[in-house]
Order: structure tokens, then sequence, then C-alpha cells
């Protein structure tokens, strides 16, 4: 089947676009499938580094169709913004190659009012949103108060709605949080600017998608985020406000679930979080401090440090699990390069219990502490390596204990952040 997904299996941050970027090369089509621009993905291509938050990876490729679907929630002026400076730097942005979902919603202004406001307001209970309105816009969507890109067509229409909207967030802006209120004439103008530069990329992705299966397209699909900030089966209340699993794939872009086809899931090769929540085999000593600081684990979308510790299986078997993976992309391997030995958590206590889940109950996986295994660690530079004979014996070691853990092989081997400093394994096209 020529359809791929890609997955993060842990908190986000694994790399996907670096993987999606290689991948690209063969595939027809890439498609987002969900969130919203509370995610980013950097690649570095030829030498030169590019920082996504809407525009699908693969857009850097000639020649390549790049959909965002009706399950992406969307803000106007940081996806113009985000054209404008891949246009400025020699990326072809045309409506043949690039389509946003008439059925995406539209992260309004008071969407991220809100949005800082209610964080601001928890004090030390902060879930460590981002602040862009992605929940807000997620909320009015499922209470079918929300605006559609698709609604900018009509100018009137739009600015109906929106003052529906209105009579309820400025209430809560102005009475809740003590904030001014928004005036519908400054949205109704800010939607003129978005129908004037946007309304050409706006169309039905869900029929060019229909489209090239007819064709028999190769067909990636990219999501954002990771499964342990999924919804439904993260780390709740500490997640996103979609649904970043290989499943939402047939929701967020309009796939039947039978032609989901191959599931990559990547895995860093070491764990990273950002914002608050359970951490089990989280690293607050010179350890962590050095995977952040060599890895350079600061966030793509806000520039916050992330959290660092040893690689948790007990997480990346449950996301494997969740979304069928059937192969692993490993990386940033190199980052561990120059460690005397190595952990893996391949199970937990709570409690005085061992168990080989992430448990529900947060507060119980607040409580869990790590079972660790430990591996010799490995020396020198990885960067050369194009195949696993290249890597050093413990670099190889650790692989396979990793391949071991989840039951399924590796596809892909990132030994730096180059398009090229990988190991490719598997041909998905």
């Amino acid at each position: 089947m020529n359809n791929v997904v890609i997955i993060g299996s842990q908190w986000g941050d694994e790399g996907k676009g670096k993987i999606v970027d290689i991948l690209t090369e063969k595939a027809d089509m890439v498609v987002r499938f969900q969130g919203g621009n509370n995610a980013g993905h950097t690649l570095v291509v030829d030498g030169e580094t590019y920082a996504l938050h809407l525009v699908p990876s693969g857009i850097l490729h000639p020649g390549k169709k790049a959909l965002i679907a009706g399950g992406v929630v969307v803000d106007p002026d940081v996806l113009l913004e985000e054209m404008d400076h891949l246009m400025a730097r020699g990326v072809a942005l045309t409506p043949e190659n690039f389509m946003v979902s008439e059925r995406a919603h539209v992260i309004m202004p008071y969407h991220r009012l809100l949005d800082q406001a209610r964080e601001g307001r928890r004090g030390e209970g902060r879930i460590g949103t981002t602040g862009r309105g992605i929940g807000p816009a997620y909320e009015d969507k499922a209470a079918r108060i929300g605006l559609r890109l698709g609604d900018l067509r009509d100018l009137d229409f739009f600015r109906d709605q929106a003052a529906l909207a209105l009579a309820e967030k400025n209430h809560l802006l102005s009475g809740l949080y003590g904030l001014q209120p928004c005036a519908l004439d400054d949205l109704a103008a800010r939607a003129g600017l978005w129908q004037r530069r946007l309304t050409p990329y706006i169309g039905d992705t869900w029929r060019a998608l229909q489209s090239a299966l007819v064709r028999g397209d190769k067909l990636l699909f990219e999501g954002a985020q990771a499964v342990q900030l999924d919804l439904d089966h993260g780390s709740y209340p500490f997640v996103t406000s979609s649904n970043p699993l290989s499943g939402a794939v047939a929701v967020g872009a309009g796939l039947a679930p039978k032609l989901i086809g191959n599931v990559l899931a990547l895995v860093k090769a070491y764990s990273t979080r950002v914002g608050a929540g359970p951490f089990p085999t989280e690293q607050e000593n010179d350890l962590g401090l050095r995977l952040r600081e060599k890895g350079a684990e600061f966030g793509t979308t806000t520039g916050r440090p992330r959290r660092c510790g040893w690689l948790d299986a007990v997480v990346v078997r449950h996301s494997l699990t969740l979304c069928g993976a059937d192969h692993l992309a490993v990386t940033k391997l190199d980052v561990l390069s120059g460690l005397p030995e190595l952990k893996i958590a391949t199970h937990y206590l709570l409690d005085g219990e061992k168990i080989d889940f992430f448990p529900a109950d947060i507060r119980a996986a607040g409580r869990c502490r790590p079972v660790y295994e430990t591996l010799p660690g490995f020396e020198g530079d990885l960067s050369g390596a194009r195949k696993l004979a290249d890597l050093p014996a413990g670099a190889r070691g650790y692989l396979d204990r990793l391949s071991e853990l989840c039951g399924i092989p590796p596809a892909f081997v990132s030994v730096g952040p180059g398009r090229e400093e990988t190991i490719s394994l598997h041909d998905f096209f």
C-alpha cells in the first residue's frame, strides 16, 4: 500500500520533520492531519535550517503537493507569515502544490486571548499550553460555533458567525478575566485580509486526497505532537487538544481506516518533554543538562527548554500498540555519544508493585519510579555512518535492545541533523 503515517511515540519533538522530509523524496503528496501551530518541525536541508509550524514539511521538495487537512486548526496570521517566509527563501507555494482545507477551523484572536488567560489563572497548576489558541478553537469546533476557512469566501456570513461567537467570548474576556473585549469590526477587517491572501489556496482537500488514491499516488501523512500528548490516550490533562494517533488520519484527513497503510513510529534515543506533566525518567541533573545542550532541546515553536531523561520503553511500547506501528525511526542517536553507560526504563515501580504500563491516573503516573536496564555506552562521531556496521558496537547494541523491547525493527537511524546524516534500512515507497 502506498500510504505511510508518521507518528511520534513519546511526548513530541522526536524529529518528525526530518523523516518526513526524507520520505517525501519518493512520495507524491504530504498531508498534515491534526493539531495547529502549537508544534514545530525543524529541518536542515543543504545546510539551511527551516522551522515549520503549519505547512507540511514536504513542501521543501519541488514537484510535491502539500495539504493541510480539515482536522487541523489554522491561525491565518501564522500561516501567512510562514508562507511569506518560505517564499522569501525561494520555496514555491502555489495553489497547484499547496492546499488548505475549507473544513479546517480558524483560530481567532479571541481563542489566543482565552488560552493565555486561562493558563495564567491556573497559577502553579499550569498545564504548559503554548497559548496559541489551539484548545479554545477545538472547543468551538465541538460546540458548533467555530468558523471555518471556507467561510471566508462570504465575508458577510463570516462576520455574522463571528458576532455570535463574540457574544460569549467577550463576556468571558471582560467579565471573568478582566481583559479588553474583541471588536467585531477589527475581526471583520482582518478576515478581509485573510480572504484576499488565502482564498486561492483554500479548497476541498478530501476530494484532492481521494483523487490521489484513485491515481495510486504515494501518500505521506504527517502529524504534530505525539501519542503521549493525545487528548484521549495521553497523560491527561497534560495533553494537546487533538489526537496525534495514526487512527486520527481517518478522521482528520478523510481516509478509510483500512487504507492507512504503513505506520512509522519515531523514537528519540532518549526522552524529552515540554511543559508540565509526569515524566518518570526525567534527569534533573548534569545528565539532563548535557542532553539538552548537546541535543539542542529547545522548542521550535516557543523556545522553551525541554525536560530531558533516559529512554522510557514503557511509554514507547504503549504508543506503538495504540498506533499499530510497523517500524521505528530512531532519532538523535548521536547525542548519546560520549556517555560511559546508557539506561532504558523497561518497567515502573508503582507503590512497590512492578508494572509495564503508563497509568491513566495522573497521580499514580507521578508516583511511578523507573526500573532501568543498563547498557554500555559508546564514543565517536556518528554523523558519517550510512549503514549499521559503521556504528560503534555500543550504539548497535543499544539499537538492538530498543528494537527487541519494542518488538519491531528500525527503518531509519538518524545520526545527525542533516538530511544525509541518516541510516536508511527500509524502503517504504
